[in-house]
């Protein structure tokens, strides 16, 4: 594809204007933004219609696992649409129950059938609504620092200020969950940072009152707020907790599930056990919008003799369907998973940890797998955070100054408040991993100027 790709400045313009003209865009100002039209896609690569070429270290807000237009994937959802474009959800269709059965066979044992949606947010909703009928109890427990989906219940459970304009649901309790970098627990050490941050979430349900929680729900390993990854035995305790007080625990896999960590799910990088899995992005690397629950059997069977309320005209549309058992199939058969692990462990932890020593804007390297987080300070000392909480337009310049540093470098960054997240497809190779940290190195020298 990039072989026979020729740059066309003025289709860009066109597109550009056709955007501004008539597109709404999300969580934007409308008249604050400038979006750049990109005209191909091809693997771990993107290009605009001026002929420049981006290494995607964002992977479209973490979503092409297996980075784009993998031609397996291409062919599977051509085929489906020559056979069947599209079917009810109330009759049976071949491809979805392929695509249920694989999800099932990836998860722990019990966990026998999948509810499709169109993507996270709605399977955010509907998970609830199983927990909460299953459980006779409405409320739900989720951490700040967390982003859960855009729709009604999903919006309100995120912890990060997208929600503040948006509280409209009800039942749900924010807590604080372990993040020893900038630990709410005054810990010292991550064994204290887990002790400490499961007392607070047991007391915050026995003042919450433990008959009302119908279900704590966190993103595996958190996302889009920081990439913070559980402290050892956290996953476990809150397994525990749950167990004592018979709580559901939703464990929310849309962004670190299918390979993003180097396991298939990211729960699988501790001895916890969840009793609904969240999924959507990495289950097809958004090739079509799909999303779902899996279902821990004691759920299942509440909804055997009673109606299940709820429903989508799209779920298990075959297309999505399609690409997520191709996608599967070919994250399998390639060793995606693997090389996430490997990519993880041999290059982007070590180097990332050099480019800390290296650079005094840099706080904090923290991550795994495919799935790893900068942290840039204005003080080492203090950890305070290059650009404020929630800073945008002048206020976020040092950022804005680093992702545009990034671009015209020849690299798509994934920037979130004071951190740049290093996301690249689970099959990236050695080599365009090594280059797009090349960039990094070479971009991050333009914001040290700001720390001291």
């Amino acid at each position: 594809m990039s072989n026979d790709f020729v740059a066309n400045p003025e289709e860009g313009k066109r597109v550009f204007d056709l955007d501004r003209a008539h597109v709404f865009h999300s969580w934007s100002a409308q008249g604050a933004i400038k979006p750049l039209p990109l005209a191909k896609a091809e693997g771990s690569y993107l290009w605009d219609y001026d002929g420049n070429k981006y290494l995607d270290f964002s992977c479209q807000l973490v979503n092409t696992n297996i980075g784009h237009q993998h031609p397996k994937v291409v062919k599977a959802i051509q085929d489906q649409a020559a056979k069947l474009t599209t079917i009810a959800p109330q009759h049976a269709n071949d491809m979805r129950g392929i695509a249920a059965k694989k999800l099932t066979e990836l998860s722990p044992a019990g966990f026998n059938h999948v509810f499709f949606t169109n993507g996270g947010a709605d399977a955010i909703e509907n998970a609830v609504r199983m927990a909460r009928i299953h459980t006779k109890r409405h409320k739900v427990l989720t951490f700040y620092r967390s982003y859960h989906g855009n729709t009604g219940t999903a919006i309100q459970m995120t912890g990060d200020p997208r929600r503040w304009p948006n509280e409209f649901a009800y039942g749900v309790i924010h807590f604080f969950g372990p993040f020893p970098y900038r630990s709410q627990f005054w810990s010292n050490s991550e064994e204290q940072e887990t002790e400490r941050a499961l007392h607070h979430l047991e007391s915050v349900i026995q003042f919450e009152g433990p008959a009302t929680i119908a279900a704590i729900c966190i993103e595996s390993v958190v996302g889009t707020a920081g990439v913070m990854a559980p402290t050892p035995g956290y996953l476990e305790g809150l397994r525990k907790i749950c167990d004592k007080y018979g709580i559901l625990w939703i464990a929310d896999e849309v962004m670190a599930g299918f390979g993003r960590t180097g396991e298939w799910f990211a729960f699988n990088n501790w001895n916890a056990r969840p009793d609904l899995i969240v999924f959507a992005k990495g289950s097809n690397s958004g090739y079509v919008p799909a999303g779902g629950v899996i279902i821990d059997k004691p759920i299942y069977e509440t909804f055997v003799e009673r109606v299940f309320p709820g429903g989508l005209t799209y779920s298990g549309h075959p297309l999505a369907m399609a690409s997520i058992v191709a996608t599967l199939d070919a994250m399998k058969e390639e060793k995606m998973v693997e090389n996430a692990k490997n990519i993880g462990n041999k290059i982007i932890g070590p180097r990332l940890k050099e480019l800390k020593e290296k650079h005094s804007s840099i706080g904090e390297v923290r991550g795994l797998g495919v799935f790893w987080a900068i942290e840039f300070v204005k003080n080492r000392n203090t950890k305070e955070a290059l650009v404020a909480y929630n800073a945008s337009g002048k206020d976020a310049a040092p950022m804005n100054e680093l992702g545009a540093e990034c671009k015209k470098l020849g690299l798509m960054p994934f920037i979130n408040m004071n951190r740049l997240h290093v996301v690249p497809p689970c099959n990236v190779t050695e080599s365009d991993a090594n280059k797009g940290l090349d960039i990094l190195d070479q971009a991050i020298s333009v914001v040290d100027k700001y720390a001291n």
